[in-house]
């Protein structure tokens, strides 16, 4: 299966950029990207906002309220069209869609002289930036997160390209040790073209505050135990398994409060289950927070938990809210599935509990709940492990590092929240 047929516009379009650059010029591509919600879009964002800007580009999707949202920041960033019908290339939309993102690249890449490409992961981003690879001779590397490599698994066509595209890549950027062990057990890929670079969080934002009962009683929490989730509201999450879990805990804790932070395809099915349960008034679905009422919630909740399990090979690849949950203070429970054990400090700063079932979760909930000084010491613990193990201007100067970017200015910000100038780059190109 070969695509030169189905690219030769595009093919013409990278001969044109067959050029040699002395200094390097990093082109990301990623689907997700702020405003949108997702932990990779929020990696990305944290991430590249503290790389020299003169050595990068991002060209990140289009998403509701981005033109705002890029007001607010001052990264050289095209927007484009990145909504996918499917993955792979043996359709007439999937055919259109990457050669309709093959050519903007390709375009991308002569214009700003662009030396490499950065895929926000395997597919889409991934297959095109492999594309532009065979028609322009520019090397790529590739952010690789896990699940989408279990959801390639099962596809023949998937694991078709997707062996491809890690093949072609000039290295793997894994988001944690379990993502690399997939990479290598599972694909055959060899360790030394892996590297694992761990998501983090920003310590001046995400930061401990006292118990405000101004704040809670605004959140609608009172002074009832909090027990909180924040993520998409998807199987491999676990909020149901909570939810299972939650009559087991009231036993012990009567006033406790489940606090669910997000939206996704699973809001009817727990809404439901909530019902069935007799749950009402013991649980609270907040939907999509802004920044400032994320921070609130992890800041005045008791208890953080993500009770995340495997579902048909749909695994939790890091878990990005563990560690923001952690930076405000809090002790966290995760499930022992995929690579939130890496975020924290089993028995110190958490506990990873298998979450396949609700009876285990419900007993490592109602311990911690029911011992106030475990909990504080823990809370500390975990603040002080998140500053120093997952700070994002640590990690940006290694990540710079291992993607050859120059480290004069990697890690540092002007502002917490720089604005964009006059003279700023976004585009949006349709």
């Amino acid at each position: 299966m070969r695509p030169e047929r189905l690219l030769l516009s595009a093919q013409a379009e990278g001969l044109r950029t067959r050029r040699r650059f002395v200094s390097m010029k990093a082109l990301l591509v990623t689907a997700v990207f702020p405003p949108q919600t997702g932990g990779s879009g929020r990696w990305f964002y944290e991430l590249y906002r503290r790389l020299p800007r003169h050595e990068l580009l991002i060209a990140a999707g289009t998403y509701p309220g981005h033109e705002a949202f890029d007001r607010t920041h001052d990264l050289p960033l095209v927007r484009l069209p990145m909504q996918f019908t499917t993955w792979g290339l043996l359709s007439w939309h999937g055919l259109a869609e990457y050669r309709r993102l093959v050519k903007t690249l390709l375009h991308l890449v002569r214009k700003e002289h662009v030396t490499v490409l950065h895929a926000g992961t395997c597919f889409p981003e991934g297959l095109a930036a492999w594309l532009v690879r065979w028609c322009s001779g520019r090397p790529y590397r590739v952010f690789v997160h896990g699940e989408e490599m279990r959801i390639a698994a099962a596809s023949r066509e998937l694991r078709f390209w997707a062996k491809r595209v890690l093949a072609g890549a000039e290295g793997l950027i894994a988001n944690s040790h379990n993502t690399a062990r997939i990479l290598e057990e599972e694909w055959q890929v060899a360790l030394p073209r892996i590297t694992v670079l761990h998501p983090g969080v920003d310590t001046n934002r995400f930061v401990p505050a006292p118990r405000d009962m101004a704040v809670r009683q605004r959140l609608g929490w009172g002074n009832r135990p909090v027990i909180l989730t924040v993520g998409r509201l998807q199987e491999r999450k676990g909020q149901d398994m909570l939810l299972r879990a939650l009559p087991q805990v009231r036993c012990a804790v009567p006033e406790v409060l489940y606090v669910i932070v997000g939206e996704g395809e699973r809001r009817r099915c727990l809404e439901q289950l909530v019902q069935e349960l007799g749950l009402k008034g013991h649980v609270q679905f907040r939907g999509e927070p802004s920044d400032e009422e994320l921070v609130a919630c992890y800041q005045q909740c008791d208890l953080f938990v993500l009770p995340n399990r495997e579902v048909q090979g749909d695994i939790e690849g890091f878990g990005m809210v563990l560690v923001e949950a952690q930076a405000c203070g809090k002790p966290v429970i995760a499930g022992a599935s995929g690579g939130t054990a890496e975020t924290l400090v089993d028995g110190q700063t958490g506990l990873v509990v298998d979450c396949r079932a609700p009876e285990p979760l419900a007993a490592a909930v109602t311990d911690l709940l029911t011992d106030d000084a475990r909990r504080a010491a823990m809370g500390q613990a975990a603040a002080q492990w998140a500053r120093t193990a997952f700070a994002w201007d640590r990690l940006a100067t290694m990540a710079a590092e291992s993607l050859g970017f120059s480290d004069a200015e990697a890690g540092r910000l002007d502002g917490t929240n720089p604005r964009r100038s006059s003279t700023g780059r976004t585009r949006c190109l349709s």
